[in-house]
Protein backbone atom coordinates (compact mmCIF):
# COMPACT_ATOMS: atom_id res chain seq x y z
CA UNK A 1 0.00 0.00 0.00
CA UNK A 2 1.03 3.40 -1.12
CA UNK A 3 1.49 6.59 1.01
CA UNK A 4 -1.16 9.14 1.99
CA UNK A 5 -0.39 13.12 2.75
CA UNK A 6 -2.80 15.22 4.06
CA UNK A 7 -2.54 18.52 2.03
CA UNK A 8 -4.18 21.69 3.09
CA UNK A 9 -5.39 24.87 1.17
CA UNK A 10 -4.13 28.47 1.15
CA UNK A 11 -5.51 31.56 0.44
CA UNK A 12 -7.74 32.38 -2.17
CA UNK A 13 -9.52 28.88 -1.91
CA UNK A 14 -12.42 31.30 0.67
CA UNK A 15 -15.83 30.88 -0.73
CA UNK A 16 -19.26 32.34 1.17
CA UNK A 17 -20.65 29.53 2.89
CA UNK A 18 -17.58 27.29 3.36
CA UNK A 19 -17.62 25.15 6.87
CA UNK A 20 -21.27 25.71 7.30
CA UNK A 21 -22.35 21.89 6.28
CA UNK A 22 -20.01 20.17 8.10
CA UNK A 23 -20.81 22.21 10.91
CA UNK A 24 -24.60 21.43 10.75
CA UNK A 25 -23.77 17.39 10.04
CA UNK A 26 -20.49 17.39 13.19
CA UNK A 27 -20.84 18.63 16.51
CA UNK A 28 -16.61 18.54 16.47
CA UNK A 29 -16.63 20.53 13.40
CA UNK A 30 -18.71 23.01 15.07
CA UNK A 31 -16.55 23.38 18.01
CA UNK A 32 -13.78 24.50 16.07
CA UNK A 33 -15.88 27.10 14.91
CA UNK A 34 -16.89 28.20 18.35
CA UNK A 35 -13.17 27.57 19.32
CA UNK A 36 -12.17 30.22 16.57
CA UNK A 37 -14.89 32.37 17.07
CA UNK A 38 -13.68 32.66 21.44
CA UNK A 39 -10.18 33.00 20.54
CA UNK A 40 -10.34 35.64 18.07
CA UNK A 41 -13.31 37.61 19.79
CA UNK A 42 -15.63 38.18 16.79
CA UNK A 43 -17.88 35.87 14.91
CA UNK A 44 -15.41 34.25 11.99
CA UNK A 45 -18.04 31.85 11.83
CA UNK A 46 -20.72 34.19 10.80
CA UNK A 47 -18.14 35.19 8.47
CA UNK A 48 -17.11 31.94 6.62
CA UNK A 49 -21.64 31.19 6.54
CA UNK A 50 -22.94 34.03 5.54
CA UNK A 51 -20.46 36.61 3.83
CA UNK A 52 -20.43 39.76 2.92
CA UNK A 53 -17.71 38.03 0.59
CA UNK A 54 -15.66 41.72 0.34
CA UNK A 55 -15.21 41.18 4.58
CA UNK A 56 -14.08 37.70 4.10
CA UNK A 57 -11.87 38.75 1.27
CA UNK A 58 -9.60 40.43 3.62
CA UNK A 59 -6.38 38.63 4.02
CA UNK A 60 -6.85 38.90 8.01
CA UNK A 61 -9.97 37.60 7.59
CA UNK A 62 -9.30 34.96 5.21
CA UNK A 63 -6.38 33.59 7.01
CA UNK A 64 -8.04 32.64 9.88
CA UNK A 65 -11.54 31.56 7.88
CA UNK A 66 -9.60 28.98 5.73
CA UNK A 67 -7.29 27.75 8.45
CA UNK A 68 -10.68 27.08 10.70
CA UNK A 69 -12.63 25.16 7.99
CA UNK A 70 -9.48 23.04 7.36
CA UNK A 71 -9.77 22.27 10.84
CA UNK A 72 -13.20 21.62 11.20
CA UNK A 73 -12.99 19.71 8.21
CA UNK A 74 -9.77 17.49 9.69
CA UNK A 75 -11.83 16.71 12.79
CA UNK A 76 -14.90 15.83 11.62
CA UNK A 77 -12.73 13.09 8.86
CA UNK A 78 -10.62 11.81 12.34
CA UNK A 79 -13.41 11.56 14.35
CA UNK A 80 -15.27 9.17 11.89
CA UNK A 81 -11.62 7.63 10.42
CA UNK A 82 -8.45 7.57 12.80
CA UNK A 83 -5.70 8.46 10.11
CA UNK A 84 -2.40 8.80 10.26
CA UNK A 85 -1.00 10.38 7.50
CA UNK A 86 2.34 9.56 6.31
CA UNK A 87 3.14 13.68 5.45
CA UNK A 88 1.24 16.50 6.07
CA UNK A 89 1.64 19.49 3.80
CA UNK A 90 -0.38 23.14 2.84
CA UNK A 91 0.11 26.00 0.69
CA UNK A 92 1.40 28.83 2.27
CA UNK A 93 -1.36 29.60 4.92
CA UNK A 94 -2.14 26.04 4.95
CA UNK A 95 1.12 25.05 6.33
CA UNK A 96 -0.54 26.31 9.65
CA UNK A 97 -3.62 23.90 9.07
CA UNK A 98 -0.76 21.05 8.50
CA UNK A 99 1.08 21.59 11.94
CA UNK A 100 -2.19 21.84 13.79
CA UNK A 101 -3.02 18.28 12.01
CA UNK A 102 0.15 16.97 13.23
CA UNK A 103 0.64 18.24 16.64
CA UNK A 104 3.05 20.58 16.68
CA UNK A 105 0.88 23.52 17.39
CA UNK A 106 -2.88 24.20 19.14
CA UNK A 107 -5.59 24.88 17.16
CA UNK A 108 -6.29 28.17 19.36
CA UNK A 109 -2.63 29.49 19.11
CA UNK A 110 -2.83 28.77 15.17
CA UNK A 111 -5.95 30.73 14.60
CA UNK A 112 -4.90 33.75 16.53
CA UNK A 113 -1.43 33.54 15.06
CA UNK A 114 -2.24 33.58 11.32
CA UNK A 115 -5.16 36.68 12.03
CA UNK A 116 -1.70 38.60 13.07
CA UNK A 117 0.21 37.44 10.17
CA UNK A 118 -2.76 38.54 7.95
CA UNK A 119 -2.86 41.82 9.39
CA UNK A 120 1.22 42.16 8.97
CA UNK A 121 1.06 40.85 5.32
CA UNK A 122 -1.64 43.29 5.03
CA UNK A 123 0.23 46.57 6.79
CA UNK A 124 3.87 45.60 4.82
CA UNK A 125 3.24 47.04 1.95
CA UNK A 126 0.72 49.75 1.19
CA UNK A 127 -2.32 48.82 -1.03
CA UNK A 128 -1.17 49.33 -4.25
CA UNK A 129 2.02 49.59 -3.90
CA UNK A 130 2.40 45.89 -4.53
CA UNK A 131 1.18 43.18 -7.26
CA UNK A 132 0.89 38.92 -7.88
CA UNK A 133 0.20 37.39 -11.56
CA UNK A 134 -0.09 33.97 -12.52
CA UNK A 135 2.34 33.04 -15.13
CA UNK A 136 1.22 30.16 -17.66
CA UNK A 137 3.07 27.86 -19.56
CA UNK A 138 6.66 29.47 -19.01
CA UNK A 139 9.47 26.87 -18.01
CA UNK A 140 10.92 27.74 -14.69
CA UNK A 141 14.44 29.11 -15.26
CA UNK A 142 13.15 31.01 -18.42
CA UNK A 143 10.57 33.12 -15.98
CA UNK A 144 13.61 33.21 -13.16
CA UNK A 145 15.61 35.09 -15.70
CA UNK A 146 12.45 37.46 -16.82
CA UNK A 147 12.57 38.27 -12.72
CA UNK A 148 16.31 38.89 -12.39
CA UNK A 149 16.23 41.23 -15.48
CA UNK A 150 13.39 43.12 -14.35
CA UNK A 151 14.17 43.59 -10.86
CA UNK A 152 16.66 46.20 -9.24
CA UNK A 153 16.14 48.89 -6.64
CA UNK A 154 12.78 50.06 -6.13
CA UNK A 155 11.83 47.80 -8.59
CA UNK A 156 11.78 44.27 -7.44
CA UNK A 157 9.73 41.35 -8.90
CA UNK A 158 10.58 37.84 -8.11
CA UNK A 159 9.30 34.22 -8.35
CA UNK A 160 6.33 33.69 -5.24
CA UNK A 161 4.21 30.18 -5.51
CA UNK A 162 5.82 27.33 -8.28
CA UNK A 163 2.38 25.87 -7.91
CA UNK A 164 2.66 23.00 -11.12
CA UNK A 165 4.62 22.60 -14.23
CA UNK A 166 3.07 25.18 -16.29
CA UNK A 167 1.93 27.70 -12.96
CA UNK A 168 3.81 29.95 -11.69
CA UNK A 169 3.01 32.93 -9.49
CA UNK A 170 4.95 36.52 -9.45
CA UNK A 171 5.22 38.90 -7.01
CA UNK A 172 6.60 42.39 -6.40
CA UNK A 173 6.10 46.16 -6.80
CA UNK A 174 3.13 46.84 -9.12
CA UNK A 175 5.16 48.05 -12.07
CA UNK A 176 7.90 45.25 -12.09
CA UNK A 177 5.27 42.57 -12.19
CA UNK A 178 3.42 44.42 -15.43
CA UNK A 179 6.77 44.83 -16.94
CA UNK A 180 8.03 41.08 -16.11
CA UNK A 181 4.18 39.79 -17.13
CA UNK A 182 5.05 41.28 -20.81
CA UNK A 183 8.43 39.61 -20.72
CA UNK A 184 7.41 36.70 -19.48
CA UNK A 185 4.34 36.59 -23.02
CA UNK A 186 7.50 37.62 -24.99
CA UNK A 187 9.44 34.71 -23.88
CA UNK A 188 6.26 32.33 -24.55
CA UNK A 189 4.05 32.56 -21.52
CA UNK A 190 0.60 31.27 -23.09
CA UNK A 191 -1.40 33.60 -20.51
CA UNK A 192 -0.17 36.40 -17.80
CA UNK A 193 -3.24 36.75 -15.76
CA UNK A 194 -3.33 39.53 -13.01
CA UNK A 195 -4.26 38.05 -9.83
CA UNK A 196 -6.73 39.93 -7.12
CA UNK A 197 -4.81 40.07 -4.40
CA UNK A 198 -4.05 43.23 -1.54
CA UNK A 199 -0.28 43.05 -1.59
CA UNK A 200 2.99 41.50 -2.89
CA UNK A 201 2.94 38.10 -0.96
CA UNK A 202 6.23 35.43 -0.73
CA UNK A 203 8.57 38.25 -2.24
CA UNK A 204 11.41 40.25 -0.32
CA UNK A 205 8.69 42.96 0.24
CA UNK A 206 6.96 41.10 2.55
CA UNK A 207 9.88 41.17 5.01
CA UNK A 208 8.44 43.84 7.58
CA UNK A 209 5.70 40.99 8.04
CA UNK A 210 8.28 38.28 8.69
CA UNK A 211 10.27 40.47 11.22
CA UNK A 212 6.36 40.71 13.01
CA UNK A 213 5.56 37.31 12.73
CA UNK A 214 9.30 36.34 14.28
CA UNK A 215 7.84 38.19 17.31
CA UNK A 216 4.55 37.04 17.19
CA UNK A 217 5.72 33.33 17.09
CA UNK A 218 8.16 33.41 20.27
CA UNK A 219 4.90 34.08 22.21
CA UNK A 220 3.29 30.61 21.04
CA UNK A 221 4.12 26.93 22.09
CA UNK A 222 5.41 24.93 19.29
CA UNK A 223 5.97 21.31 19.09
CA UNK A 224 7.93 18.59 17.48
CA UNK A 225 5.54 17.68 14.73
CA UNK A 226 4.64 14.27 14.70
CA UNK A 227 4.35 13.07 11.28
CA UNK A 228 6.69 14.85 9.14
CA UNK A 229 5.69 18.25 7.25
CA UNK A 230 6.63 18.86 4.33
CA UNK A 231 7.39 22.59 4.45
CA UNK A 232 6.99 25.62 1.55
CA UNK A 233 10.59 27.04 1.61
CA UNK A 234 12.52 24.08 2.05
CA UNK A 235 10.17 21.40 0.33
CA UNK A 236 11.55 18.67 2.40
CA UNK A 237 10.08 17.30 5.54
CA UNK A 238 10.81 19.02 9.06
CA UNK A 239 10.02 17.94 12.55
CA UNK A 240 11.94 19.75 14.77
CA UNK A 241 9.90 22.66 16.53
CA UNK A 242 12.55 25.07 16.25
CA UNK A 243 13.05 24.81 12.49
CA UNK A 244 9.28 25.02 11.96
CA UNK A 245 9.64 28.36 13.33
CA UNK A 246 12.41 29.37 11.42
CA UNK A 247 10.80 28.13 8.06
CA UNK A 248 7.33 29.84 9.11
CA UNK A 249 9.26 33.09 9.90
CA UNK A 250 11.55 32.48 6.21
CA UNK A 251 8.15 31.54 4.54
CA UNK A 252 6.40 35.10 4.54
CA UNK A 253 9.10 36.43 2.55
CA UNK A 254 9.80 33.64 0.14
CA UNK A 255 8.48 31.00 -2.46
CA UNK A 256 6.20 28.54 -1.70
CA UNK A 257 7.67 25.50 -3.26
CA UNK A 258 5.00 23.83 -3.81
CA UNK A 259 5.69 21.76 -7.09
CA UNK A 260 8.56 20.80 -5.42
CA UNK A 261 7.35 20.03 -2.43
CA UNK A 262 4.54 17.28 -4.44
CA UNK A 263 7.43 15.79 -6.10
CA UNK A 264 9.20 15.14 -2.62
CA UNK A 265 5.84 13.53 -1.56
CA UNK A 266 5.79 11.51 -4.78
CA UNK A 267 9.40 10.52 -4.47
CA UNK A 268 8.83 9.14 -0.84
CA UNK A 269 6.51 6.56 -1.91
CA UNK A 270 2.85 9.07 -1.58
CA UNK A 271 0.69 7.81 -3.90
CA UNK A 272 -3.09 9.11 -2.13
CA UNK A 273 -3.24 12.84 -1.80
CA UNK A 274 -6.02 13.95 0.25
CA UNK A 275 -6.54 17.73 0.51
CA UNK A 276 -8.85 18.85 3.81
CA UNK A 277 -10.82 22.59 2.80
CA UNK A 278 -12.42 24.71 0.65
CA UNK A 279 -12.06 24.38 -2.70
CA UNK A 280 -9.82 21.74 -4.59
CA UNK A 281 -7.19 23.99 -5.71
CA UNK A 282 -4.13 21.60 -4.42
CA UNK A 283 -6.12 18.65 -5.99
CA UNK A 284 -6.04 19.91 -8.92
CA UNK A 285 -2.56 21.31 -9.08
CA UNK A 286 -1.05 17.83 -7.66
CA UNK A 287 -2.69 16.24 -10.66
CA UNK A 288 -0.88 18.51 -13.04
CA UNK A 289 2.32 17.25 -11.31
CA UNK A 290 1.28 13.65 -11.60
CA UNK A 291 -2.13 12.73 -13.36
CA UNK A 292 -1.92 8.81 -11.94
CA UNK A 293 -1.60 9.64 -8.31
CA UNK A 294 -4.90 9.86 -6.36
CA UNK A 295 -6.26 13.44 -4.79
CA UNK A 296 -9.10 13.51 -3.14
CA UNK A 297 -10.92 16.50 -2.00
CA UNK A 298 -13.28 16.74 1.27
CA UNK A 299 -14.91 20.00 1.28
CA UNK A 300 -18.18 19.37 3.00
CA UNK A 301 -20.06 16.06 4.73
CA UNK A 302 -20.58 14.44 1.17
CA UNK A 303 -17.37 14.89 0.21
CA UNK A 304 -15.91 13.68 3.20
CA UNK A 305 -18.26 9.73 3.29
CA UNK A 306 -16.68 9.96 -0.24
CA UNK A 307 -13.11 9.72 1.24
CA UNK A 308 -13.50 7.98 3.83
CA UNK A 309 -14.62 5.05 1.73
CA UNK A 310 -11.84 5.34 -0.56
CA UNK A 311 -9.54 5.63 2.30
CA UNK A 312 -11.12 2.29 4.11
CA UNK A 313 -10.45 0.59 0.64
CA UNK A 314 -6.66 1.98 0.69
CA UNK A 315 -6.38 0.15 4.15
Amino acid sequence: MGKIALIFPGQGSQKVGMGQDICENSETAKQIFEEADAALGYALSELCFHGPEEELRLTANTQPAILTTSIALYAALREKLPLTPDFVAGHSLGEYSALVAAGAMSFRDAVTTVRKRGIYMEEAVPAGVGAMSAIMNLERDKLDEVCRSVSKAGHVVEPANYNSPGQIVISGHAAAVAEAGEQAAEAGARRVIPLSVSGPFHSSLMQPAAERLKAALSHVTVRDASVPVVANVTAEAVSGSAEIVELLVKQVASPVLWEDSVRYMLNQGVTTFVEVGAGSVLTGLVRKVDRKVKAISIQDTQTLEQAIEQLQTLS
